[in-house]
């Protein structure tokens, strides 16, 4: 029974996706589909008009399939020895402080959300103490 839970929540995220893409046919829209199919997740995840269980085992399972999923990419880069001369050591660099500045983006981005989340609780916990003393 959980396999096919897992399967129907995988079909649930690939429909995203398939929207997605319909809508970048459909508006011609310079976002890739697949970008767009995350960010109705993330809008429907976030008004809560679909809880996190309805996908979170099978997001888990592609999430632990993901390290897979690369090793294709990595066998592209070897078919093509072009990529180990100067070229593709700028190539190599480039990639790697994106990577970087991307890390530090996100973990600042999430460390101000945390802390704007956890003030927010303080006010709101604040303010019910404040108006139950009244």
């Amino acid at each position: 029974m959980k396999g096919i839970r897992i399967i129907l929540q995988i079909a649930i995220l690939f429909m995203f996706s398939i929207v997605g893409d319909v809508l970048h046919n459909v508006l011609n829209l310079p976002i890739p589909g697949s970008i767009i199919g995350l960010i109705l997740l993330l809008t429907c995840l976030s008004c809560k008009l679909m809880p996190t269980s309805f996908i979170a085992d099978g997001a888990g399972l592609l999430l632990a399939l993901l390290p897979l999923l690369f090793i294709p990419a990595m066998v592209g880069i070897i078919k093509y020895p072009s990529l180990f001369s100067i070229d593709g050591g700028i190539l190599f660099f480039i990639i790697i402080m994106s990577t970087i500045v991307t890390m530090i983006a996100a973990g600042y981005t999430s460390q101000l959300i945390e802390k704007r989340s956890t003030s927010r609780k303080k006010r709101k916990k604040c303010n019910k103490h404040l108006s139950q003393s009244v």
